[in-house]
């Protein structure tokens, strides 16, 4: 049982595959963890998270980007591979109780399930960090001394900080890149991006035009977004064409005429290519 190899995509990482290894940690206490996006080593593991572009609990394949989904709660929310997992081993990760279980999912899962599928309602009710700092403190189950949790609580909180400087550092270098981005645009509608760059604050800023970005993802090959209508928003000034929605690979590139097409995401707000040539076609049609 503690053999077990898992599968989650390389690249960028989010709460929701962050979370979902988490969880696997508390049912498999050792197992091997791989990052990729190859097909055939993914249809070797036996957990298969975030990736591969299928949903079937029974044999623990955790994907939720296929078209369609996969599924919602009653509450509309959909399920992000987190969601997936937490219904199939939540009930056994809190020990059977079921009311706890419910508990995490209504207050964490759902809402990092809601954040990564761009589904607005719900996002605002979850935990917060402020929350998060106060769960450090003892339970009243718990003969934990308060000072000791206090500092337990600051080494959390001293990492957070450090990275919110990181990324605020980050921030400042990233808006003279995207600025002068906009500025060199053939088109001032697409801007792109020579390195993936935080980039939605300053094109709201400074470009009321721009339609997508272009940019290379951390893998080699690229990718456009839209722009959102606001900060914040998940609704886009602009989205990617209906007939690609969920779709990939040999299916994408049928629709696209796009040989080297990737995927589009169900949203419509990011799709991807192997060339920056094709991407900038991919962003030529979605003008049209």
């Amino acid at each position: 049982m503690n053999d077990k190899t898992i599968a989650t995509h390389n690249g960028n990482f989010h709460a929701d595959d962050v979370f979902s290894i988490a969880a696997l940690k508390n049912i498999f206490p050792s197992f091997k963890l791989i990052r990729t996006r190859d097909l055939d080593i993914i249809a070797k593991a036996d957990i298969v998270v975030d990736v591969g572009g299928e949903y079937d609990a029974e044999s623990d394949r955790f994907d939720h980007h296929q078209r369609g989904g996969a599924g919602e709660r009653e509450n509309g929310i959909p399920y992000s591979s987190f969601g997936l997992i937490w219904q199939k081993y939540g009930l056994e990760i809190c020990e059977g109780n079921q009311d706890v279980a419910n508990a995490v999912d209504a207050g964490l899962v759902s809402t990092i399930d809601a954040i990564d599928c761009g589904h607005v309602e719900g996002i605002y009710k979850g935990i917060s960090l402020s929350q998060t700092i106060g769960m450090f403190n003892p339970t009243w189950q718990e003969d934990s001394h308060f000072d000791t949790c206090f500092d337990d609580a600051v080494d959390f909180a001293s990492r957070v900080l450090a990275r919110f400087i990181a990324s605020a550092d980050g921030g400042i270098s990233a808006k003279e890149i995207v600025a002068k981005a906009i500025d060199n645009a053939e088109d001032p509608r697409v801007i792109v991006l020579e390195k993936y760059t935080p980039w939605k604050r300053t094109v709201h800023t400074l470009s009321k035009e721009a339609l997508y970005v272009v940019y290379p993802s951390q893998t080699g090959q690229w990718r456009i977004q839209t722009v959102p209508v606001e900060l914040g928003s998940f609704e886009d000034r602009k989205s990617l064409p209906k007939p690609w929605a969920g779709l990939s690979d040999k299916a994408l590139k049928e629709v696209t005429g796009i040989d080297d097409a990737m995927f589009c995401h169900n949203g419509l707000f990011i799709a991807g290519a192997e060339s920056f040539e094709s991407t900038m076609k991919m962003a030529s049609i979605a003008l049209e």
